[in-house]
């Protein structure tokens, strides 16, 4: 099983999730966890699951102006947030705009402050639409993970985005790949 893992992140937490869901993949297979930014379309040909996530921002993915007050925050006199080496790379919504068909599985998921999703909103369920748009097939739910009004993780969050990982890669060895199980049927 081949596996990429995109990412944005501006203060780490997406990125730290990124990481636990690899760690949770990386016993069933090939796994590579990259930023939006290093994101180019051969890394997906060869994939048998993609999995992105991003912070919710305004509700939903984050836009070019929320990525910017997101740095502008970071910046202000007394700030304990600390910006992500990659955040000032493009954002999941723009790379989903630009990608091209893929024939693998997906799953997305968030950030997001914690509380009711209804207040806080969810970039996952944008993400997952969008990459059905683009030929993928949900292999699960989108996922959220919370994080505190001091921005950082909840507690378990990383121990739940590890065993996500382990849950998307069963699933995927008992399916098997979109692109995998096509490949196998007769001409």
């Amino acid at each position: 099983m081949r596996a990429v893992i995109v990412y944005e992140s501006m203060y780490g937490n997406t990125r730290a999730i990124a990481d636990a869901i690899g760690a949770g993949l990386r016993a069933a297979g090939d796994v590579r966890v990259v930023p939006v930014a290093e994101a180019g379309p051969g890394l997906l040909g060869q994939a048998d699951l993609v999995v992105v996530g991003g912070p919710t921002h305004a509700h939903s993915m984050s836009r070019p102006a929320t990525r910017t007050a997101a740095m502008e925050a970071s910046q202000k006199a007394g700030s304990q947030l600390r910006p992500d080496p990659a955040a000032s790379g493009p954002g999941v919504r723009d790379w989903l705009g630009a990608m091209g068909q893929v024939d693998a599985a997906c799953a997305a998921f968030d950030t997001r402050m914690a509380g009711p999703a209804v207040l806080t909103g969810r970039a996952s369920k944008g993400i997952a639409s969008l990459l059905q748009r683009h030929g993928l097939t949900a292999l699960a739910s989108p996922e959220s993970f919370l994080v505190t009004k001091a921005n950082e993780l909840c507690p378990g969050q990383a121990e739940r985005a590890r065993e996500w990982g382990a849950l998307l890669a069963q699933r995927l060895l008992a399916e098997g790949s979109p692109a995998r199980v096509r490949r196998a049927e007769p001409a």
